[in-house]
């Protein structure tokens, strides 16, 4: 899978991405979780679901509750997850700002992951910033990953430079 690339060794209270599950786990937090689009804060929250995997930062999941009351809105197309099922799109709209396509979620999670339904995960990448525990997050890069970087995990991460075949 990984090509000669060995994993950055975590320091005390950090964990390497390598030591993630495949399949996925997902696993509560109590972190403060904020996000914010359009110069306003849209989700304000302290129950979260953080899916783990292998190479891959974490993915936060938020109740759709936790969102500002209108912000979320469906945005065309889908995905396919192997573990996860079929992802539905969300376009983020706040402050006079429109993120398009900047929210997933899995209508029908499929056995294993029931507990994400009714959670909405956001690509960081897509909004003004997000936080955990206010820590700014750092997007995972490649257009197609959703992961949160914080200096709680330590890489290589998927999507960087060299990682297609990982």
């Amino acid at each position: 899978m990984r090509q000669n690339v060995p994993p950055v060794p975590p320091l005390p209270g950090q964990e390497s991405v390598w030591e993630y599950p495949r399949p996925p786990r997902v696993e509560a937090s109590m972190e403060r979780i904020r996000i914010f689009l359009g110069g306003e804060l849209i989700v304000d929250t302290k129950d979260s679901l953080r899916v783990l995997e292998t190479s891959h930062p974490p993915v936060y999941y938020l109740l759709r509750s936790a969102f500002s009351p209108g912000v979320l809105e469906p945005a065309a197309g889908n995905s396919f997850c192997e573990f996860k099922g079929t992802a539905s799109y969300l376009s983020i709209r706040a402050g006079g700002t429109v993120a398009g396509e900047a929210a997933w979620f899995y209508p029908r999670p499929t056995a294993g992951f029931e507990m994400l339904a009714d959670r909405v995960a956001v690509y960081p990448g897509r909004v003004d910033f997000c936080e955990v525990d206010g820590e700014k997050v750092r997007p995972q890069a490649g257009g197609f990953y959703g992961g949160w970087i914080t200096d709680r995990v330590v890489g290589p991460f998927k999507g960087e430079a060299g990682t297609l075949g990982w």
